[in-house]
C-alpha cells in the first residue's frame, strides 16, 4: 500500500449531472429530492454556495454525482455478485458526501450502510478481517455539468 492509502482498487464510479435539469427537479413542488441528502450535506452545500456566490443546487448536484458514483463503484466491486441495492432502494441520505475542514470531499456511510457494504463484497472471512475499505472522491462542476469520480479501495 502506498502512503495515500489506495491499496487495491475494488471499484470505480463516475457520474455527470446536468445542472439545469437537476435544479429544475430540486425546485419542483412536492419533490423528494431534498430528502435524499442528509442535513449536513444540505448545510454544507448552502455554505459553499454563499462562499462561491452561486446557488445551492450546483453544490448539491456535485454531491448527487458523488452519491451515484459511490453506487457505481460499489456495484463494480461486487463483480458477478448481486447488488444489495438498486436505484429505487439505495439509502441515498445514508451515503453522505461531505467536505472536511479544508474543503476536501469525502464519503461517509451510515453504520448500517457500511455493514451492508462489508457483507456484500465477495471477500473471504480472512480478508474481511484484514481489509480496510477506503473511499477516494473528486467532485467538480463547470459550465452546465457537475461531475464526480469515486474509487473504492481495499487496504491491508
Amino acid at each position: 500500500m502506498d502512503d495515500a492509502g489506495f491499496g487495491q482498487v475494488l471499484g470505480l464510479g463516475h457520474d455527470l449531472v446536468d445542472l439545469k435539469e437537476f435544479g429544475r427537479q430540486l425546485a419542483m413542488p412536492g419533490t423528494r429530492m431534498t430528502s435524499l441528502f442528509s442535513p449536513r450535506e444540505r448545510r454544507q452545500a448552502q455554505q459553499r454556495a454563499q462562499l462561491k456566490h452561486d446557488d445551492t443546487a450546483t453544490h448539491l448536484a456535485a454531491r448527487w454525482a458523488g452519491k451515484e458514483s459511490v453506487l457505481k463503484a460499489w456495484s463494480q466491486a461486487l463483480g458477478p455478485e448481486l447488488s444489495p441495492y438498486g436505484l429505487d432502494d439505495f439509502p441515498w441520505s445514508g451515503v453522505e458526501i461531505l467536505d472536511d475542514g479544508r474543503g476536501r470531499p469525502s464519503v461517509n456511510l451510515e453504520s448500517s450502510v457500511q455493514a451492508k457494504l462489508h457483507e456484500s463484497l465477495p471477500l473471504t472471512d480472512r480478508q474481511v478481517d484484514q481489509v480496510e475499505l477506503r473511499w477516494h472522491i473528486a467532485l467538480s462542476h463547470d459550465g452546465p455539468v457537475a461531475s464526480a469520480v469515486v474509487l473504492l479501495c481495499g487496504c491491508v
